[in-house]
């Protein structure tokens, strides 16, 4: 069978390849299904430490199925956001993921592509890629979180242009202005993705997830709002038999062994 969309599990990683390299791996219902159930999987099995999206082919994602979105203005409002609901379904699961995910960009990604690669907490890119938020050239806005993913990443000015006049920009200037986590060579960025992946694995898991989840609320809470969380999350991490190991491998100058403590 020729599925769109790929789940591999490669032991303490899932890989999730969005197969249709022929129409550069625009979205499908099999790719939001197998990214929802990747990010399942990672938050009930402990030996998972990472989920990678990429694209067959040489091409990240280039958003939405264009045939699919011409179809869409005759359908009714309710159905409509019906289609924007199932994209917003995969960032939310992507968001709330306890565990850390990473985007491999390779060639590019275009409109709801961006909104899926920003969502990750790591992008990696090749030098030559190109992220383009296109919707304005369609006549249509941003979807996917990407307005507020756009404002988290680039200073505004950045992500008005990049908002409002779609154009094509550089990974190189987004890597200059710390909107994407490493730049590799072309034909390496999965490699450098799984250099990423393999150093997460040896880190403590549980503080991972509490760090991704403390990120994501520092964006959204006021000072003492999240001061509180901090709180509360350092206080039960004490606790915990990752900082157990993570301070005896300190002070016997040792390197801890934080991926036992995954099995």
């Amino acid at each position: 069978m020729n599925e769109l969309a790929r789940l591999e599990d490669l032991g303490d990683r899932l890989v999730v390849i969005n197969a249709n390299p022929g129409r550069r791996n625009v979205l499908s219902d099999a790719y939001y299904e197998r990214v929802i159930a990747a990010m399942q999987r990672a938050a009930e099995e402990p030996r998972i430490a990472t989920v990678l999206l990429r694209g067959e082919g040489g091409f990240f994602c280039a958003g939405g199925d264009l045939r699919e979105l011409a179809a869409r203005r005759r359908a009714s409002r309710e159905e409509r956001v019906g289609a924007i609901e199932a994209l917003h379904d995969v960032v939310r699961a992507i968001v709330h993921c306890p565990r850390p995910v990473i985007a491999v960009v390779e060639g590019g990604a275009a409109g709801a592509g961006v909104s899926i690669a920003f969502a990750c907490d790591l992008v990696v890119a090749e030098e030559s890629a190109n992220f383009t938020a296109a919707y304005v050239k369609a006549g249509l806005v941003p979807d996917g979180g990407l307005t507020r993913t756009l404002a988290t990443r680039v200073p505004a000015p950045f992500a008005a242009r990049m908002a409002l006049l779609g154009e094509a920009i550089p990974a190189r200037r987004l890597f200059e202005i710390g909107a994407l986590s490493e730049l590799a060579p072309d034909g390496e960025a999965f490699t450098a993705a799984t250099a990423l992946a393999d150093a997460l694995a040896r880190g403590p898991g549980a503080a991972q997830s509490t760090i991704k989840a403390l990120l994501r609320s520092g964006t959204e809470s006021d000072l003492d709002a999240q001061l509180a969380r901090e709180r509360d999350a350092m206080a039960d991490a004490f606790a915990a038999p990752e900082a157990a190991e993570g301070i005896d491998a300190f002070l016997e100058k040792r390197s801890p062994a934080f991926a036992e403590l995954r099995r």
